[in-house]
């Protein structure tokens, strides 16, 4: 039987293919298609990695907070945001956000003005216009799932503030990988009881009614207006998890 090995690869019978690798790689007659396919962006993938992974490698303790980028300065949890990124600050811990304007714009800017270290993880959008003024350390990024993943690498507790899907987002995906034991479990944290209260309501009284999730489950979230709450409560977090 006909077979050839590239690499991890192996083919046989109709899908061996002519020439090498390195043949392609030297050869710089044809197109450019190459560039585009997917083998090809994985390598654009490992690099989001490893830029988003020496950016924040020694970044030390600290909380992911998201929210709209909707919400200006008008908006009460602008206010809210930036007191509760000055306040992480002050006890020590860096601030990550989007990086985006809005709810994440006073975050960053309430750590950075308290000498916090600001972090910003932006996303390529067709609307997006770059990280905030307030972000001291920034990386860009194309894919969704390497960005989600400096969130949870990185941080220490999610405090999650009004917020649309994009926020949905993050806060689902933080409960599931806490749920199913991808991560350790770390506070999880929604400011704005007038916001959530209908969410956390409807997860208690059909969700769990129906038993597609557990008491734990819910126990997971933490409701609260409190911004020293939500401070001792990462300060808390960070003591059990020291050595």
């Amino acid at each position: 039987m006909r077979a050839k090995y590239k690499g991890p690869v192996i083919q046989r019978r109709g899908q061996v293919d002519a020439g090498t690798t390195d043949q392609r790689l030297l050869d710089s007659r044809g197109t450019s298609d190459w560039v585009h396919t997917d083998p090809w962006r994985v390598l654009r993938m490992q690099a989001e990695f490893v830029e988003g992974f020496g950016a924040l490698a020694e970044l030390g303790p600290a909380i992911a907070l998201f929210g709209s980028a909707r919400l200006g300065e008008e908006h009460p949890s602008y206010a809210v945001a930036e007191t509760v990124g000055r306040r992480l600050a002050e006890e020590g811990f860096g601030l990550i956000t989007g990086g985006g304007p809005g709810v994440m714009e006073a975050a960053n800017k309430g750590a950075s003005q308290a000498g916090g270290v600001s972090v910003g993880l932006g996303i390529e959008l067709p609307w997006e216009t770059g990280l905030n003024d307030w972000v001291d350390i920034g990386v860009n990024f194309r894919y969704f799932f390497a960005r989600k993943t400096m969130f949870v690498k990185y941080s220490q507790g999610f405090v999650v503030l009004p917020g649309g899907f994009g926020t949905l987002d993050e806060l689902f995906e933080a409960l599931t990988l806490a749920q199913t034991g991808k991560i350790t479990s770390f506070p999880i944290v929604l400011m704005g009881t007038a916001y959530w209260s209908g969410l956390v309501g409807w997860l208690r009284d059909t969700s769990l009614i129906e038993t597609t999730i557990n008491q734990g489950d819910l126990d997971r979230l933490i409701l609260t207006d409190d911004v020293e709450e939500v401070v001792a409560l990462m300060v808390g977090a960070r003591e059990v998890g020291m050595p």
